[in-house]
């Protein structure tokens, strides 16, 4: 059938509004896509501090674009895809690539095969998180976030580097590290995601006074205190449920014996 000149005008303005897509929130997404790959291209030519800190700048604007959309409304299913992809590539191939370039090619086939299992891990990991949007609490994530992950990784990589050890000698540590990551990010340990934190409302003082001191902490060693904060942020998943299961057991033996 052929549809007639009055049908078509009418529906082309809706075309035309579907095209589109918001430029600001994907521009902090672009941005971190960006930062992601230039940290591949950094631990190819073996400079891996600067693929540590593109790696930190990705997870800047990782957290800043979803912000960004709530705060103007322009969330989009477009944008939710963009981002998805963009962390496998930021926050999965990119911190595989560096520490595969840095420390796991020593042991050649299980090297690489170690740092494919990070990368696939963080795939499976965001397909998972993404197919349970609006199921789990809201106050956790179930397993390891991907950026806390790529952080962790990173951030080892740069004290290694900032203490001229090199990779080689850690083939060891780098190993461990990038199976334990992959394996934490794909677990059923639940992690605190901050996200019940209002930064609208009012704070304490205090809390205003730990952020400073935080930055100041951050600014004396950045790679080591950073590595020291994702090492317990990623320890604090298995160590919380040995807490649950703790308190549940002593529940079931007090309730047996009343």
């Amino acid at each position: 059938m052929v549809m007639e000149p009055e049908q078509k005008q009418s529906e082309s303005p809706e075309v035309q509004r579907n095209k589109g897509i918001y430029l600001l929130p994907n521009l902090f997404t672009t941005t971190a896509l960006f930062a992601g790959f230039y940290a591949i291209v950094a631990s190819m030519r073996g400079d891996f501090e600067q693929a540590a800190i593109a790696i930190f700048i990705a997870m800047i604007m990782d957290g800043i674009d979803g912000r960004v959309a709530r705060l103007t409304n322009t969330q989009s299913a477009f944008g939710a895809e963009y981002d998805s992809l963009s962390d496998v590539v930021s926050f999965g191939i990119a911190p595989s690539l560096v520490v595969y370039s840095w420390g796991l090619v020593s042991l050649g086939k299980p090297g690489w095969l170690a740092a494919f299992f990070y990368a696939a891990a963080t795939a499976l990991r965001l397909a998972r998180f993404n197919s349970r949007i609006g199921m789990d609490d809201k106050r956790f994530f179930q397993g390891l976030p991907s950026p806390a992950a790529a952080g962790m990784v990173a951030a080892m990589v740069w004290v290694a580097d900032d203490y001229g050890v090199p990779g080689h000698r850690l083939w060891i540590l780098a190993a461990i590290v990038t199976i334990i990551t992959g394996a934490l990010m794909v677990s059923s340990f639940r992690f605190y995601s901050f996200k019940d934190i209002d930064l609208k409302g009012r704070v304490p003082f205090v809390a205003v006074l730990a952020v400073l001191i935080g930055f100041v902490g951050i600014s004396i060693d950045p790679p080591l205190i950073l590595l020291v904060a994702f090492l317990l942020y990623m320890l604090s998943g298995p160590i919380l449920s040995l807490r649950r299961m703790y308190l549940a057991w002593r529940s079931r033996e007090k309730r047996t014996h009343k």
